[in-house]
């Protein structure tokens, strides 16, 4: 009798066992589903999902040239920045991501740059007494690096479940190429003039420099800062600062040229621009003498708020599925 028990126990528990194992491993695999497609949004797949962005951008520029600048000899970058004559400026980009941190971007700035010598009580640049206004119009590629980003919090909104904690700020560097035209002018009489038809050094003349060209090469580069608003718009603030290749944006760049010889290629007006000069210092702007900075090319900044928006793209065939996931709430 007591065999018989012993026998029917073991078989009952080895039923038992097996009828349980896959009952386990099914409810083992609905837990782990949520926290297994969670981590896929959080994983690098994600990111795919928003590869691409526009941006619009509202701010201010900057230049950095021979004209203007502080109460000193003009000096090289940022440090003879004249606050007084910064200008409006407006851009429009496109951003396609590459891999997580890495993004290629096409953008376009409008902006306007000035310079006035009577702006700066520095003896040699007031006494010279040149201005200029040129928009700029400026098209870029750049690479992009973002060692933070904006993350958002667990993708479900589900009563008393935790996920990752959100981080709302990004921070990103920016490399790249481009070309940008420029048309320097003067006010003369009321009148806004065209300076390069003027040819204030001698522009084209024996002993004179080259003619230089409107649109031309540069290099920007800079920084940003970026503040999620919610899951597809993002505010942020960029300062970007433009190396170029022409020392001519603001028509300055070497010697005086001879007077005579301007007034009689190019008339009355091209010699009388070419030298404004008060008359403060006795030789300054005698032919020969320094007008410019030949050494140092021109340069400009940019500084720009901007609204960035993701479009998202999601890849599922499945419909239902993709609407699914498309409101599913991130929390920010």
């Amino acid at each position: 009798m007591h065999v018989f028990f012993y026998i029917w126990h073991r078989s009952s528990s080895e039923v038992n066992t097996k009828q349980l194992l896959p009952s386990a491993a099914l409810l083992l695999g609905l837990a782990l589903a949520p926290a297994a497609e969670a981590q896929y949004f959080r994983s690098s797949n994600y990111w795919k999902t928003h590869r691409n962005e526009i941006a619009v951008g509202l701010g201010i520029s900057n230049f950095l040239g021979e004209l203007g600048g502080r109460n000193q000899i003009g000096s090289p970058f940022v440090w003879d920045l004249e606050f007084s004559q910064t200008k409006p400026a407006f851009s429009l980009g496109y951003r396609y991501y590459l891999a997580q941190r890495i993004s290629i971007r096409a953008n376009g700035t409008y902006g306007v740059l000035a310079g006035n010598d009577n702006l700066t009580e520095e003896l040699f640049r007031n006494n010279r007494n040149l201005s200029f206004k040129s928009t700029i119009i400026e098209g870029q590629i750049c690479l992009e690096w973002h060692p933070f980003q904006e993350v958002p919090g667990h993708l479900y909104d589900l009563r008393g479940v935790k996920g990752m904690a959100p981080s709302r700020t990004g921070l990103y560097f920016f490399l790249g190429v481009g070309g940008f035209h420029f048309n320097p002018k003067t006010q003369f009489d009321g009148a806004w003039v065209e300076l390069k038809p003027l040819h204030t050094e001698g522009q084209g003349l024996a002993n004179g420099p080259e003619e230089y060209e409107l649109t031309q090469f540069c290099v920007p580069m800079g920084l940003g800062v970026r503040r999620a608003l919610n899951k597809t718009m993002t505010l942020g603030l960029e300062l970007q600062y433009t190396k170029t290749f022409t020392d001519y944006i603001d028509d300055v760049s070497g010697e005086y040229y001879d007077k005579e010889a301007l007034k009689e290629n190019f008339g009355l007006l091209s010699a009388y621009l070419s030298d404004p000069s008060l008359g403060v210092v006795p030789g300054q702007t005698h032919t020969g003498q320094q007008r410019g900075y030949k050494d140092h090319n021109d340069a400009y900044l940019f500084l720009k708020v901007q609204l960035h928006y993701k479009l998202f793209k999601f890849r599922a065939k499945n419909k239902q599925y993709r609407t699914r996931i498309r409101r599913q709430k991130v929390v920010f």
